[in-house]
């Protein structure tokens, strides 16, 4: 396991972006405005081949209201504290130190851990008066840094090397613990879920759920998830990297920036996963955004789990059965490959079937069909079903081939691509899912015209007098 390194403070002092800075790449969300950071943030940086893991926390408050957001956001820094090996409590050297920064000082004392204390937004000569101020917290060492423009990172840097011993990149021993399933490809990366959906459907309630610890912050509030959150869950020997993203809105309905840039990054989460997992207020209706982000799921060839929540305030199982396979016949048909399950994060009824149901969407999307059999299949489904007529010509499926995985993607041969018309694309894919199932997992079916008939459409090169005469030559 790495060495983990948290980074606390206030609001608004720029944790975000020296994080970001340190793993380089535009990670946690930052933007001018505070309280952007609410969950742990986690990722892993690279520095002088030496590797650790690092985590951005919300801004610390002082002041805070029992039950409200300000107290979970900081429940949030100081779990993180005590997970870390190394803190960097970071200042906004323009404000000077304040109350809050003084206790934090004393619970980081108390915490016995090594601390780096950085006064940071140091963006030139104006500023580098102002950093012996926080002398008077009772600090040795304040190392002066600018994270955004990369002012003083060099020193901030070696001294962070120096407070733990860090594995060099590459001694580190491979993970072999996915070796012995041969049904999935082991390329030594975790299976990476994406739990999308809109604001308070119990995306975070479920990971903590999976996670068995608090990770994420769950509140009534709707939107209390801004960054997306990644954690990785190893159970039974399989690595999972959990995202937990914000809830997605109506794009012209974010209102603040910090909001629209939560839904932009959680509609990317989609595209890097493996598979979505879109959660859905079983207690309400399917909305048009839940559709919406089905639909983007569909469009990146991702796999797709539906999973309904609260299933403890439905009723009989039977009855919440009914009325949501209603539900998905009605709002979410063009996905109705798609499983669904019922669960509770609240009671953890259901928990248990996600990541087995996930593993078996993943390994419905890495499987690859033989192109004997695939060709066997066609022959019949033309035999039971021809083609109509293109132009007065009959239109000829030659073959049909997989040509690669995740998503199942097959090549048609024709000799009339135009003249194959939808509604045949459509009876081709429903019989290659009757057959083959590929249950959570969309299917691409793309048609190209035969090799001969490609050649005979090329142009003819028109005979010149030298043609004619190598002619002549070959004839005598």
């Amino acid at each position: 396991m790495l060495p983990l390194v948290a980074i606390v403070g206030r609001p608004n002092v720029g944790k975000s972006t020296l994080f970001n800075r340190l793993v380089g790449r535009k990670s946690a969300l930052v933007a001018n405005e505070p309280g952007l950071t609410r969950d742990r943030h986690y990722g892993r940086a690279e520095w002088e081949r030496r590797s650790f893991d690092l985590v951005d926390t919300g801004g610390f408050e002082s002041d805070t209201v029992e039950g409200g957001i300000e107290a979970l956001i900081r429940a949030q820094a100081e779990t993180a504290i005590e997970e870390a090996d190394v803190v960097i409590l970071v200042w906004d050297v323009r404000d000077g130190p304040t109350t809050t920064d003084g206790e934090l000082v004393s619970i980081l004392r108390r915490s016995g851990k090594p601390v780096l204390y950085v006064a940071n937004k140091v963006d030139g000569p104006r500023q580098e008066p102002l950093v012996p101020i926080f002398y008077e917290l009772g600090i040795e060492e304040i190392l002066a840094v600018s994270a955004e423009h990369g002012l003083g990172m060099d020193d901030f840097i070696d001294r962070l090397l120096e407070r733990i011993p860090l594995p060099i990149v590459g001694a580190l021993p491979k993970d072999d613990t996915d070796q012995g399933d041969e049904e999935l490809k082991d390329d030594g990366a975790p299976l990476k879920l994406a739990l999308v959906g809109r604001p308070n459907a119990g995306k975070s309630a479920l990971l903590n759920r999976l996670l068995g610890e608090e990770r994420s912050i769950v509140s009534d509030m709707p939107g209390t998830t801004r960054d997306p959150v990644d954690a990785e869950l190893e159970i039974g020997g399989k690595r999972y990297l959990l995202i937990d993203t914000a809830g997605i809105r109506k794009k012209q309905r974010s209102g603040p920036l910090m909001e629209q840039i939560s839904v932009l990054r959680a509609l990317r989460a989609v595209t890097q996963a493996d598979i979505a997992c879109l959660l859905i207020d079983g207690e309400g209706e399917v909305a048009a955004q839940d559709a919406r982000i089905a639909n983007m799921a569909l469009d990146a060839g991702r796999g797709l789990l539906l999973i309904f929540s609260k299933s403890d305030l439905l009723g009989s199982r039977t009855k919440a059965r009914r009325r949501i396979e209603t539900m998905i016949a009605d709002h979410l048909y063009f996905v109705d490959y798609a499983p669904y399950l019922l669960l509770s994060a609240k009671t953890g009824a259901g928990v248990d079937k996600v990541l087995p149901k996930v593993r078996a969407i993943q390994r419905e999307a890495q499987r690859r069909i033989g192109t004997a059999e695939l060709n066997r299949l066609l022959q019949a489904l033309v035999a039971a079903h021809s083609p109509p007529a293109f132009r007065g010509r009959s239109v000829r499926l030659y073959y049909i081939t997989q040509a690669q995985t995740a998503p199942p993607t097959f090549i048609v041969s024709v000799n009339h691509v135009q003249g194959v018309p939808k509604s045949y694309r459509r009876y081709v894919l429903n019989r290659l899912r009757a057959v083959y199932g590929f249950e959570g997992v969309p299917l691409r079916v793309f048609y190209r015209a035969h090799r001969e008939v490609r050649e005979s459409s090329r142009p003819r090169k028109k005979s010149t007098k030298t043609d004619k005469k190598r002619s002549k030559t070959k004839k005598r």
